[in-house]
């Protein structure tokens, strides 16, 4: 079993029930237009309100609104002095969009590596990030290529831990099988929405499992090897805690009540409710909070406790009620 190695800074990312803040919202538009003030404005207050939150890890990817939100970020770290030391930063690669003809494709070569980090970097205006996370997985990778990349940006202290991003069990443990450091964490879409990664766990030998394309044995595997599961997409895209959908099903409808009545008899908030959800499974789950609203990021913060004092009955019944059906 592979353990988990301390990082040069003495921190380490590890199995706790802690919440990320993801910055996938920072920095303005999706377009080719520069970042304006008032974005690094937006990045301040959100960046406050995650610290408010009690959380400390912030999650960044090179092509997140075209490098722009590492780059308002990067301002901000500039602007603000000691508050580098008082956080950790994870940023990802691996993901190219709009390049060479191509809408997306996914480039985890050795020199590819090492240039979209040294891109982050640069923007984030930092020497070092604590987690480089390998975004998607690339069918021509070369394992032992991704490791001497990673090696080299650990070698020259740039990179203190690595991480994966939308990956199974078998295709960690072939890329752990060439890094000579241990991964600490796989980012994958998890929320009461997106369940596929809780319905594989009990529809073994159902039928039903076709429906669901989550390989079956990645959460055991990650708590297994101490993998901290980051869960994007955590607050199900303000589904259940946002307006309504147009046309919303019996059991999204159900669903939303649910969570507002059981915000209202816990004396918390809804986003607490669904993120605590998350937090209450073993596996230890790291909920990763998109939004870019301040008073949505605060309203985050009481999930820990949600999730400790969350009955398996609350639980089971928040699971069943949006899945619209009984378990088997």
């Amino acid at each position: 079993m592979t353990k988990q190695a301390a990082s040069p800074s003495g921190q380490e990312l590890n199995r706790t029930q802690e919440l990320i803040y993801g910055c996938m919202g920072l920095g303005g538009s999706w377009s080719a237009e520069p970042y304006a003030s008032e974005h690094v404005g937006q990045a301040d207050a959100a960046i406050n309100a995650a610290l408010d939150s009690g959380i400390t890890l912030f999650d960044h990817a090179d092509i997140y609104r075209g490098g722009k939100s590492e780059a308002v970020f990067g301002e901000v770290l500039a602007i603000t002095p000691g508050l580098r030391e008082r956080i950790r930063l994870q940023t990802k690669c691996g993901i190219r969009l709009n390049e060479q003809g191509l809408e997306t494709h996914y480039d985890l070569s050795r020199d590819g590596i090492l240039e979209r980090v040294n891109g982050s970097l640069k923007r984030l205006r930092t020497e070092y990030v604590d987690v480089l996370m390998l975004h998607r997985p690339d069918p021509l990778a070369d394992p032992a290529e991704v490791a001497s990349a990673v090696g080299q940006l650990m070698q020259e202290g740039k990179v203190r831990q690595v991480g994966v991003s939308n990956m199974s069990a078998q295709q960690i443990e072939v890329l752990q099988d060439h890094l000579e450091t241990p991964v600490v964490a796989n980012q994958l879409e998890m929320s009461l929405l997106k369940r596929a990664w809780l319905e594989s766990t009990v529809l073994v030998n159902h039928a039903e499992a076709l429906d669901h394309s989550f390989p079956h044995g990645t959460l055991e595997f990650c708590g297994r090897q101490g993998i901290t599961l980051q869960a994007y997409g955590a607050l199900a895209r303000g589904h259940y805690t946002g307006p309504p959908p147009e046309s919303p099903t019996p059991a999204e409808a159900a669903t939303t009540a649910l969570v507002a009545d059981m915000a209202k008899a816990m004396g918390t908030t809804r986003e607490a409710i669904l993120l605590g959800w998350l937090m209450r499974h073993p596996a230890g789950i790291a909920p990763v909070i998109g939004s870019a609203n301040p008073d949505r990021i605060r309203a985050c913060a009481g999930a820990a406790r949600v999730a400790a004092a969350m009955s398996r009955a609350e639980w089971y019944r928040l699971w069943v009620t949006a899945r619209g059906s009984n378990i088997p």
